[in-house]
């Protein structure tokens, strides 16, 4: 499930090879995942790298995947080139907090560390520092919102989670281990509230189904709204929050 939240705690580990494609004289950082359960080749553009990212089969040569990429180099190039920028945790800048744009505001008048008012994030302090706080607090939204979403969801279920681990995955947006304990990738505070609350739901879910079945599916429904939109949206510009900060 590309860019999605993952499946619960596969008994074997994706493994990765990490290259560079040589596209028009042009060096491109090129991923190659293998991974269990793939059926086919596939072949994404990893926006936080502005490289490649080709996922094959168990039983598919490394060398292979590679060559596929390769032969994909002109639409790559048209998609790398088709980016949005970057943009940094700097005064000025606008950044989405739960879907919704807010601009940094730097405040070294000011007493405190960060907070949000009238679509504002304020930061207060060196100018220095504020990108690492701009990062720190966004990390601690993020988790005030999932820990919250998880306590009510699993008390639906009646389903008891462990920790909640909080990543900045590239790969995934959420995960449930055997053990109950769950991680989910920071960036998620930046996506509409709907999306976020997806991703809690379908991880929670598998505290009571583990695998991706039809029932698992029902449960999900029954903790969150819309849960196909949600993962359109993921699908479509999960990718771009990783060009933030």
């Amino acid at each position: 499930m590309r860019r999605k939240p993952s499946r619960a705690a596969p008994l074997r580990r994706v493994r990765e090879h990490r290259t560079l494609l040589d596209l028009e004289g042009r060096s491109l950082p090129l991923r190659i995942r293998r991974h269990p359960r793939a059926r086919r080749l596939t072949l994404r553009v990893d926006s936080a790298a502005e490289g490649a990212v080709v996922t094959i089969p168990a039983s598919v040569p490394i060398e292979e995947g590679i060559d596929w990429a390769q032969r994909k180099s002109a639409w790559l190039l048209e998609m790398i080139e088709g980016l949005p920028p970057r943009v940094a945790f700097v005064d000025g800048a606008v950044v989405p907090f739960l879907g919704i744009g807010h601009r940094i505001c730097h405040r070294p008048d000011q007493k405190g560390v960060v907070w949000r008012e009238n679509g504002q994030i304020h930061v207060t302090g060196n100018p220095e520092f504020l990108a690492r706080r701009v990062t720190d607090w966004l990390r601690r939204e993020a988790r005030r919102e999932i820990v919250t979403r998880v306590a009510a969801k699993a008390e639906m279920l009646g389903r008891p989670a462990g920790r909640i681990g909080l990543r900045d995955t590239r790969s995934r947006w959420g995960s449930c281990a055997s053990n109950g304990n769950l991680s989910f990738c920071w960036r998620l505070i930046m996506a509409p509230e709907r999306v976020l609350d997806y991703v809690v739901a379908h991880e929670v879910a598998h505290l009571a189904v583990r695998d991706h079945g039809d029932r698992f599916w029902a449960t999900v429904a029954t903790l969150t709204e819309d849960p196909v939109d949600a993962r359109a949206w993921l699908r479509r510009h999960g990718e771009g929050l990783h060009r933030y900060g």
